[in-house]
């Protein structure tokens, strides 16, 4: 059964993370998905892909009503963010998916009939729900050419996407515990995955100006307190793009 995690509480909005499936194929590389709500309603960020949509849809409506998802958001267009939405897109209908204009021909291959596709500006732009402001940030080629990051300013919470990706067994803790024993579970991902010094230091630098108590990637744990600035000061000492003979 997926696991549900709340991850922050505040007086009328929530963070919920959901992953850290047992049940899942070994051969599937594990994720996390985020339902962030406010007043009641919500939105899912990198619902994941095709094959988690039952256990996803099970585990998001024992915290909120299926119709009272009325927005999505894809960081990117990799089937293990976005590959569910033809089925997202048959439950939610007249929701709105948020994800980059670069990929909407794209993205629109995995159906979307009914969803309403908001296309993202490069620059990125803010959205309200129910009056809580999210704000996508620029995040391109880290590791996609169009990509984009979330950022809360209430809760203080950075949804990274890939950035700061690990790749953990299903049963590890969903928050880092041990930055040192983390970073190498890190490198390689972000060597290979993550092709530009240029937009990786564009990234940092836009992303240090926040106030951030909480990083939240697609895969692996979640940094909070220290650690985010630990992540940052490593990944901008970080040689990337590089691949291994």
């Amino acid at each position: 059964m997926m696991k549900a995690t709340e991850i922050y509480a505040g007086k009328f909005h929530q963070w919920i993370s959901f992953g850290r499936d047992p049940q899942k194929s070994d051969s599937i590389i594990d994720t996390n998905q985020y339902m962030v709500k406010s007043h009641g309603k919500a939105i899912l960020l990198d619902p994941g892909g095709i094959e988690l949509f039952a256990p996803m849809l099970v585990a998001v409506s024992d915290h909120v009503p299926i119709e009272d998802i009325t927005h999505l958001f894809a960081s990117h267009q990799d089937p293990d963010i976005i590959s569910s939405l033809g089925l997202w897109d048959k439950a939610l209908p007249g929701a709105t998916l948020h994800a980059p204009w670069l990929w909407e021909g794209f993205i629109k291959h995995f159906g979307c009939e009914s969803i309403i596709y908001d296309p993202l500006p490069d620059q990125g732009k803010s959205i309200h729900l129910e009056g809580l402001e999210l704000q996508f940030i620029p995040a391109h080629y880290l590791h996609s050419s169009g990509n984009f990051s979330v950022y809360d300013p209430e809760a203080k919470i950075l949804m990274s996407g890939d950035i700061g990706a690990a790749l953990l067994e299903s049963e590890a803790p969903m928050f880092v515990e041990d930055f040192e024993a983390h970073k190498a579970k890190m490198k390689l991902f972000h060597q290979r995955w993550m092709p530009s010094n240029t937009a990786k230091n564009q990234w940092i630098e836009r992303v240090r100006k926040l106030e951030i108590d909480m990083m939240a990637p697609q895969h692996g744990g979640i940094f909070r307190g220290d650690d985010v600035k630990r992540f940052l000061d490593w990944f901008e000492d970080l040689e990337v793009g590089i691949a291994s003979n």
